[in-house]
């Protein structure tokens, strides 16, 4: 891949769709079925679908892209020569997985000199995908996506993955300023909450703690869709600790009550 004009991205972005939905049929198949939980170092759950998922989704690359690198939460680093990487989240969700909560998604973000500009956000037991690539907008299911066009945070629909998180990690003044100030809140987790906000389902989502696998999707499909996500200061990026999703309308808003 000597260069990203628009006709690669393109087909980029179809690779990487195509492969959500594979490896995703694939985690179905462990869905509801009480597969075996293990705890990793950082005690977050895994199971046999995370790790199977994951292993799909690199060999299909490595076929397609020998050359670029790759990024998983469950097998690592895989340095690559070209400049572009690839970074997988196979089930972001998983306690929602184990639990038999359908709101589990497979992540596939794709880097090119260091900036995401292709991103999927897959939900298998929903069978919804949504997924974008810079300057050729958000998609829903194949049908254009865009974020809504709420202006006033009075009206805003927060969804957040975990309120506990927000105070255990620091940021409950901030979390809880900004759940006074919307009009409504959902407990709606983890990817499922900015697939809601791309789709003008929602306005707002946010984590207190991300990883790259958790960002590097979500950030073209959120930007592409109309909206913004950035760090908790406003800082436009895919590879900060922590994550806040708006509409766009709301971004001034959303920034000046997490300041207080």
């Amino acid at each position: 891949m000597a260069a990203l004009d628009e006709k690669t991205l393109r087909d980029v972005l179809d690779f990487a769709v195509e492969s959500a939905q594979l490896a995703g049929s694939f985690t179905l198949g462990y869905f509801n079925a009480s597969p075996p939980v293990e705890l990793k170092a950082d005690r977050s759950p895994v199971t046999a679908a995370d790790r199977g998922a994951e292993e799909r989704l690199r060999q299909r690359i490595e076929r397609a892209f020998p050359t670029h690198g790759i990024v998983g939460e469950e097998h690592g680093v895989k340095a690559g020569t070209a400049p572009a990487r690839w970074i997988l989240d196979p089930i972001d969700g998983t306690y929602s997985f184990i639990c038999g909560v359908p709101l589990f998604a497979v992540l596939i973000g794709f880097e090119w000199e260091g900036e995401a500009v292709a991103g999927v956000i897959h939900m298998p037991a929903l069978n919804e995908t949504v997924y974008a690539a810079r300057g050729l907008g958000c998609r829903w299911n194949g049908r254009p996506a865009r974020v809504s066009d709420v202006s006033d945070l009075g009206e805003a629909r927060l969804v957040f993955a975990s309120s506990k998180a927000a105070h255990k990690h620091g940021k409950g003044p901030e979390f809880d300023r900004l759940l006074a100030a919307s009009g409504n809140d959902r407990g709606f987790p983890d990817a499922y909450g900015y697939a809601l906000v791309a789709t003008g389902r929602a306005e707002i989502a946010l984590d207190p703690v991300m990883n790259l696998w958790d960002t590097a999707a979500l950030f073209p499909v959120l930007t592409e869709a109309g909206g913004t996500l950035t760090d908790w200061h406003g800082t436009a990026t895919h590879t900060a600790p922590e994550a806040i999703a708006t509409n766009g309308r709301l971004f001034p808003a959303v920034m000046q009550t997490l300041k207080g």
